[in-house]
């Protein structure tokens, strides 16, 4: 069974958690979710989202990978139509981002490697992790990574920019939706971090790499991102999920 671990922390600046998270190891799915809007939506809007997912993957015949999009229409328009229903609750969106293990093959030591589906929808991230290396999977769906980096911008500029938050995508907003998707294979000791904005955007690289090379365990991993995050300041939510194939 797959090893994980996860942690949410409402940070140093915001009252309360629009972050949610699902870790499933027994069914090998796990997703995070971020979540933004007025009054309670952006709570409520991470929960719908992400529990819908959930609830989709979990049914017979979606296990195959060519079913995740509907997954992720599904909780979109589920968001819709909860804000729909509720005035209160307009204009809620959330990030999503989700692995799950679709497959495995045997490698030479006796054990398996495991390919993982990847998919997501906002500025949440994916990291894939072996031995001295992280290599970032998902693609941000922001001002930033989408129209800032084009226009030449350096990244001291884009660092600072008034619209650094700005998302181009988020489920529960628009009716279109994107939503970016893709494999990769881990070998045994390799981990996947799922992180929300309130980690990336506050932690180098360098750190994220040198905590998850240590010889921590998951749990200690977790607490030791969430800490770094919250000592640089600590402006938002702060999320972390770690998958290890044993």
């Amino acid at each position: 069974m797959l090893q994980a671990f996860g942690l949410s922390d409402p940070g140093c600046v915001r009252p309360n958690n629009e972050d949610y998270f699902i870790s499933d190891s027994a069914c090998s799915i796990f997703i995070l979710a971020d979540g933004m809007g007025g009054a309670a939506g952006g709570e409520f809007a991470s929960r719908l989202s992400a529990e819908k997912l959930y609830e989709y993957l979990l049914e017979p015949g979606h296990e195959v990978p060519d079913s995740l999009e509907q997954g992720f229409h599904e909780a979109h328009n589920f968001v819709r139509q909860a804000a729909a229903e509720q005035p209160a609750l307009d204009g809620m969106a959330t990030t999503l981002v989700m692995a799950r293990a679709v497959g495995a093959r045997p490698v030479p030591s006796g054990l398996a490697a495991v390919t993982f589906q990847i998919g997501s929808v906002g500025d949440s991230r994916a990291y894939y992790h072996s031995p001295g290396r992280l290599q970032l999977v998902t693609v941000d769906q922001t001002w930033v990574a989408e129209v800032g980096s084009r226009l030449g911008l350096s990244d001291e500029v884009l660092k600072k920019h008034h619209l650094r938050h700005v998302l181009t995508m988020a489920v529960g907003i628009k009716e279109d939706l994107r939503i970016f998707t893709t494999f990769v294979e881990l070998a045994p000791g390799d981990q996947i971090l799922l992180c929300s904005d309130g980690l990336h955007g506050v932690l180098s690289e360098k750190i994220l790499l040198e905590t998850l090379d240590s010889e921590k365990t998951l749990p200690q991993k977790c607490h030791s991102l969430v800490e770094a995050a919250k000592e640089a300041g600590g402006p938002d939510n702060i999320t972390v999920l770690l998958v290890q194939v044993p």
